[in-house]
């Protein structure tokens, strides 16, 4: 008896509970969407990539499989895993090979198709698009990567998760050692306050409670339900949670 207490008591650490949350539908069909500085993006099926403006989302005259904002700028992954930053009013082809980016803190994080990690410093991003664009790899593969005001975090193939810890705008690489958090996801965002949200293989919905500068590891996994079938892709700015239902279906919730 006293082992299945035990039992119960760790899985009550990892994953507290589950809250249903009030949203509202957007007109629209993604399949990845990325949210910073008020401003929202996301890409559908087609490749065909979108802001939203007003309320609805605007068709914009780019074919992108990746569309991330935040305050190291707006990048693009094309279909062909070339990489794009929104310079001078439009998209921008600067050096590097992805397919996935994340711009959600002030240094600029991705992985390429064989799942090599790379960041790039405040100071190097704020040049602009350049062929010269220097990227430093860090240890370790991922397919996923995220980054936020003081931690990184990050899915690999397995859909282990790991948190990297002391990233800097000036020093993107942060620790060289990263731990491995508890549970699995398909893929993870970090805001640009730092909470931290993600989506597992089975279309379950997760937030990171008690993350914080102190504690950027957080203290376990609550489950958050907005679509009746799944979910597949989140992202959270100002207060709002923006979810793809696994129909691709768009909502919001405050």
């Amino acid at each position: 008896m006293k082992g299945f207490q035990c039992i119960l008591l760790l899985f009550s650490c990892q994953f507290l509970y589950t809250l249903a949350l009030e949203c509202e539908v957007i007109p629209g069909n993604l399949k990845q969407i990325d949210a910073g500085l008020g401003l929202v993006g996301g890409v559908n099926n087609d490749n065909e990539s979108f802001l939203f403006l007003g309320n609805g989302f605007l068709r914009i005259n780019e074919s992108l499989k990746h569309f991330t904002i935040g305050p190291a700028g707006e990048f693009g992954v094309s279909p062909a895993n070339v990489l794009f930053k929104f310079q001078s009013g439009s998209f921008r082809q600067i050096q590097g090979v992805f397919k996935q980016i994340d711009a959600g803190s002030e240094i600029a994080v991705g992985v390429n198709p064989i799942d090599d990690v790379f960041c790039i410093s405040k100071e190097i991003n704020s040049i602009g698009p350049s062929a010269n664009t220097h990227w430093t790899q860090l240890t370790g593969r991922l397919k996923y990567y995220s980054c936020g005001p003081y931690s990184c975090w990050g899915v690999n193939f397995t859909d282990n998760v790991f948190l990297r810890r002391n990233v800097m705008s000036s020093s993107c690489g942060g620790s060289a050692f990263s731990e491995r958090v508890n549970g699995t996801l398909s893929m993870v965002e970090v805001a640009t306050d730092g909470s931290v949200y993600g989506v597992d293989s089975k279309g379950s919905l997760l937030q990171r409670l008690g993350v914080s500068p102190s504690n950027p590891i957080g203290t376990g996994w609550q489950g958050l339900i907005v679509c009746p079938f799944g979910h597949k892709h989140v992202t959270f700015d100002l207060g709002r949670l923006w979810v793809i239902c696994s129909d691709g279906s768009i909502r919001r919730c405050s």
